[in-house]
């Protein structure tokens, strides 16, 4: 916190800055904007550029506010300072558009950092779920996808300028990172590529640069190379050792994928002791990987005991709620205590949840150990079904991460099979009531990939619509938004398919009665939790980025 309080210090004095070198409005010239164009020819370069500047700290200022306090009267505020800085970088695009430029130096920096400015918010905006941007457009948010990347592309073009650089960022974090994570494994690595060549030849040993060398190698299914790189991007410097953290998770799942365990608990272990993001995360990660090995010694079972134990008093909250991945790793620590000290292919199923699959299915070397080491899980499991009383659970889990391999495996119909055979455990899981959703959402992408959509369609909306309060509910909507977008550009399911009615009939079906005695009370942090309805409840979180944008929306409206 001393950190956060550093920074806003340091902020709100560039603000002052940006403010004494900004242009003065009078009222009446503030009134008069309403009615026709301001002349900007009369801006000096110095007001033009401390407007950019104002724009840029604000945005900062804004997110630090979120993670500052954990009221809801820090929330609004945080929310009114993004509307302003957006509102900034709309000003500074009519700058942009209206001013007759002298200098071709003076305005390519500028033009830069708007096209990084504007790009950034229409992408990040454009990718939130349609009910929650019908929100934000009562502040004054919009976003368009195409045009975010766009501007970033131009930004990243326009060289030599300050911020040419970091459009070059956030294209690459978006393509290698936020499709992965959020998304359906979309972005566009030949762009990247092309991006990061640049890049490279600027700045050979720029640790950020080589990281995204790294991403982009292990995306292709290259774990050699992708090892390679990370390790040259921690080399390449020793002051800034927080990206030493980003090079050591991506090692750690390098690793995971090759089914080097020894390794990866190395590396999620270096996590844990170094990292203050989530080291509940770490440990819960450390421990699956510490499951996957077959050893069955008093000492070796003891260590993964104790460091479960501990997951539940790592946890932290983030603006009073708790991280969706902090509360999954409880869960499944407080139900390996329950079912006698046992889990079933966790760190695979780690895999899957950060959407690992989509990685290993570009290397058939990577997916036949993976599918060895599944086909023996459920072969285990029959052995002692009758005195499992949490089989459901377990073949469920089993069945969708068989049918995530045999869709990499390109054994479509086999793939088809296994994702309908987990959705059908739905009325007997006690625990593990993601499953269901989460393998519909399989089926609909499977679909989509055969050119079904007609059938992906209803699959899509039941999983959106039909279940809630599961783990990880949020990350799943993310990428059924991304589906459905996707559906809708291919013209197969009418004008509005993101709101439309769910085409599955839900009156019959309601969401699986929960088994709390895993779960404790406290509140999840949600970026969209949809009511039975689909539509956000009214007094309901829906947070973005750090925030909690609908109770942002009340307060202004």
């Amino acid at each position: 916190m001393a950190d956060i309080q550093a920074a806003v210090y340091r902020l709100k004095k560039s603000l002052e800055v940006c403010q004494r070198f900004r242009r003065r409005n009078g009222v009446m010239t503030s009134l008069s904007k309403i009615v026709r164009q301001p002349n900007y020819n009369l801006y000096t370069e110095e007001e033009i550029h401390a407007e950019l500047c104002y724009a840029e700290c604000l945005l900062e200022r804004a997110l630090l506010t979120f993670i500052q306090d954990e009221n809801l009267i820090s929330f609004v505020k945080g929310g009114l300072k993004i509307r302003s800085c957006n509102l900034s970088y709309k000003e500074c695009l009519q700058i942009l558009s209206h001013k007759d430029w002298k200098s071709s130096k003076e305005r390519v920096h500028f033009e830069s950092g708007v096209s990084l400015g504007v790009g950034s918010f229409n992408l990040m905006i454009s990718r939130l779920p349609s009910k929650v941007l019908r929100l934000l457009e009562f502040v004054g948010f919009s976003g368009n996808k195409e045009y975010g990347l766009s501007e970033l592309e131009k930004g990243a073009l326009i060289y030599p300028s300050l911020r040419s650089p970091l459009c070059s960022m956030v294209l690459l974090s978006y393509h290698t990172i936020a499709t992965y994570v959020l998304g359906t494994a979309d972005g566009d690595i030949e762009l990247s590529e092309r991006i990061l060549e640049t890049c490279l030849k600027d700045y050979p040993k720029g640790v950020i640069f080589l990281f995204f060398s790294g991403r982009i190698a292990e995306i292709k299914g290259d774990m050699a190379e992708a090892v390679q790189k990370f390790e040259e991007s921690i080399e390449s410097q020793q002051e800034w050792k927080q990206f030493h953290h980003l090079c050591y998770w991506e090692l750690m799942w390098c690793h995971s994928y090759s089914c080097d365990w020894l390794l990866a608990i190395k590396f999620a272990e270096k996590l844990k002791h170094e990292s203050r993001w989530s080291k509940a995360t770490y440990a819960y990660q450390q421990a699956a990987f510490l499951l996957m090995l077959d050893n069955s010694s008093p000492e070796h079972l003891q260590r993964i005991n104790t460091i479960l134990l501990e997951v539940p008093q790592l946890k932290q909250r983030v603006a009073g709620k708790s991280i969706p991945v902090e509360k999954f790793a409880v869960r499944k620590a407080r139900k390996y205590a329950m079912q006698g000290n046992r889990l079933v292919l966790p760190a695979l199923e780690l895999i899957y949840i950060w959407n690992g699959f989509t990685i290993i299915n570009r290397n058939p070397h990577l997916l036949e150990p993976i599918i060895k080491i599944v086909e023996l899980a459920i072969i285990d499991l029959e052995t002692w079904k009758d005195k499992n009383e949490n089989y459901a659970d377990d073949y469920g889990l089993c069945m969708l991460l068989k049918g995530m391999c045999l869709k990499g495996l390109k054994c479509l119909t086999q793939a088809e099979h296994c994702f309908m055979e987990a959705a059908s455990c739905e009325k007997r899981i006690r625990y593990d009531h993601y499953i269901v959703p989460y393998s519909l959402v399989e089926l609909g992408l499977l679909f989509m990939r055969q050119d079904r959509c007609e059938e992906a369609k209803p699959l899509l909306e039941s999983a959106r619509c039909d279940y809630k309060h599961y783990s990880l509910e949020s990350r799943l909507h993310f990428r059924i938004h991304s589906v459905l977008t996707e559906l809708q550009k291919r013209g197969s399911a009418g004008p509005d398919i993101s709101t439309n009615v769910t085409a599955v009939d839900s009156s019959s079906r309601t969401s699986p009665q929960r088994d709390n005695s895993i779960d404790d009370n406290d509140e999840e942090m949600m970026f969209f939790e949809p009511s039975a309805q689909c539509v956000p409840d009214a007094d309901s979180d829906v947070i973005v980025d750090g925030v909690i944008q609908q109770k942002v929306v009340v307060a202004a409206l």
